[in-house]
């Protein structure tokens, strides 16, 4: 049993948010709009498909390598899509038959389970802060404060060591739901195995590299790491409203990461979906101004954690 750690430190935060943010504001920044998702969902198997198709057909290093860039982080974004279904950020209504559909779409293509994937961020924002019951923290952050080991969490070595982390915490999950990602597990392996397969058999074993093994195993990790620096490692541990790193809306990383870049936001007002967030920053700059926050950028961020060497989850202002 956890001990929703966030509740219990953040009642004065809520109410402070609350005064930061009018009601007419709320109703706005809360109001679901699935078309606009959709839109965005769709752009982003467009990008896929494309990218697939370029990556197939050119061997160009010039043209495939910066091609798999953005194929590696449209794989990553499907997770971001993922991340709205589990928040019910897509329809106004709760529509749990759709949201399933869509929460199994949206995984498969970066390979996870949707459900462990779902309990897992939830448990996230219920025990945000906590050392030991937010499993992101526990799990997955790096343990060792060495360049050498963060630095695999941005190379293929990122897989073993996030379904390590899953699996420990999986394990004290609920025999039933153990057993729904088994199966969303296998299904992902196996559909991934196939497309590998088929593009081989296709178009020969270098296409298969460039076109799904390269954007995945080499790619992806990186747009997992930078996100995830954006998220809750420079922070103040003392103060609830700064247990988020801020980082400024900019319109390029907006783009680059469906805006899931304003994380601070996100865990302020889970409800908005990720298409208000940027208008979400604006409404909360004076609070900002009036909590004295500081904001970050990832060229800030890279610095601080491999040439400074900072510890995750700490203040990196100080020195």
């Amino acid at each position: 049993m956890k001990a929703h750690y966030y509740s219990q430190h953040a009642a004065a935060l809520r109410a402070e948010l609350g005064r930061a943010i009018t009601r007419d504001q709320m109703r706005a920044l809360h109001a679901k709009q699935p078309l606009r998702h959709f839109v965005v969902a769709a752009r982003q198997f467009l990008i896929l498909g494309l990218s697939t198709w370029a990556l197939i057909r050119f061997d160009t290093p010039w043209i495939w390598l910066p091609v798999a860039l953005v194929q590696g982080f449209t794989v990553f974004n499907f997770t971001v899509l993922l991340h709205e279904v589990l928040h019910h950020n897509v329809f106004q209504q709760r529509r749990p038959l759709l949201d399933r559909a869509l929460g199994f779409l949206y995984a498969v293509p970066s390979g996870i389970s949707p459900s462990q994937f779902t309990r897992w961020h939830l448990d996230h924002h219920a025990e945000l802060g906590s050392d030991d019951d937010d499993p992101k923290r526990h799990h997955l952050s790096p343990k060792r404060n060495a360049r050498w080991y963060k630095m695999l969490y941005a190379t293929p070595a990122l897989f073993p060591i996030y379904f390590r982390a899953a699996h420990l915490e999986t394990s004290t999950y609920p025999v039933p739901l153990q057993r729904t990602i088994g199966w969303e597990r296998k299904i992902s392996i196996v559909f991934h195995l196939g497309v590998l397969a088929g593009i081989w058999w296709l178009s020969g074993g270098a296409a298969a590299f460039r076109a799904h093994a390269f954007p995945v195993f080499f790619v992806f990790p990186i747009a997992f790491t930078l996100n995830r620096l954006g998220q809750h490692y420079d922070i103040d541990p003392s103060d609830p409203a700064k247990w988020g790193t801020l980082m400024r809306s900019n319109w390029l990383w907006n783009f680059v990461f469906l805006t899931s870049n304003l994380h601070l936001e996100h865990h302020y007002f889970p409800g908005v979906p990720f298409y208000h967030l940027p208008e979400l920053q604006r409404a909360l700059g004076p609070f900002y101004q009036s909590k004295d926050m500081r904001w970050q950028t990832y060229r800030g961020l890279l610095y601080g954690w491999l040439v400074q060497n900072k510890h995750p989850h700490t203040d990196w202002s100080m020195v």
